[in-house]
């Protein structure tokens, strides 16, 4: 199956107008944001947020869930049209020089883009890497904010979701494990949206 992916792609849960990212926080900012649905008042608006649509990356960042200021996973459902908006105003984490002029162009393009791409491996339900490279879609400044106030559709705590997983790949049930995985297919992206980022 693996080598019939693309190298990048954003893979996915979505429905007609919404898709799934990832996130995992402290309890007491994690807690908040899946009862209310919204994040609380000491979620730091002026940092940068990164939001994974891959289950599987998320679990290799946090541990499961067992990662320190990571306990709580949350699934943060979104408007595409805000998950699109912010990739047509995003640049690549990294220089690459066939889509970028130059470093200062590149550079340039980070300090005026409000949100920023990184493609890291893919993993499988072991959390080892996989030959192909899953989306992380890096928030700041206005996409920060729009993000919080404008496309969440809804916050679930996620986190016994994380730790069935996880209990079922450490007694060797992988099968089973893979079961409960939620189902992430192609995103139909527009046409030409990643074009400057892969």
């Amino acid at each position: 199956m693996s080598e019939n992916q693309p190298q990048r792609a954003v893979r996915a849960r979505h429905t007609d107008d919404t898709i799934t990212v990832y996130q995992a926080y402290p309890p007491a900012i994690g807690g908040p944001a899946a009862r209310d649905g919204r994040f609380p008042a000491a979620w730091k608006r002026d940092r940068m947020t990164w939001i994974k649509p891959s289950f599987l990356w998320m679990m290799y960042r946090c541990g499961w869930g067992a990662k320190e200021g990571q306990e709580t996973v949350l699934a943060v459902e979104i408007s595409r049209t805000g998950f699109e908006w912010a990739l047509a105003h995003a640049c690549l984490s990294h220089y690459d020089r066939d889509l970028h002029t130059d470093p200062a162009d590149w550079k340039r393009q980070l300090r005026e883009s409000p949100a920023r791409v990184q493609w890291d491996p893919e993993r499988d339900v072991r959390l080892q890497p996989l030959p192909y490279r899953s989306l992380q879609l890096g928030l700041s400044g206005e996409a920060v904010r729009r993000y919080a106030d404008e496309w969440i559709v809804s916050v679930e705590d996620v986190t016994g979701l994380a730790h069935d997983v996880h209990a079922l790949v450490r007694t060797g049930e992988v099968e089973a494990a893979r079961t409960l995985l939620p189902r992430e297919t192609p995103y139909p992206e527009p046409e030409g949206l990643l074009d400057r980022l892969r």
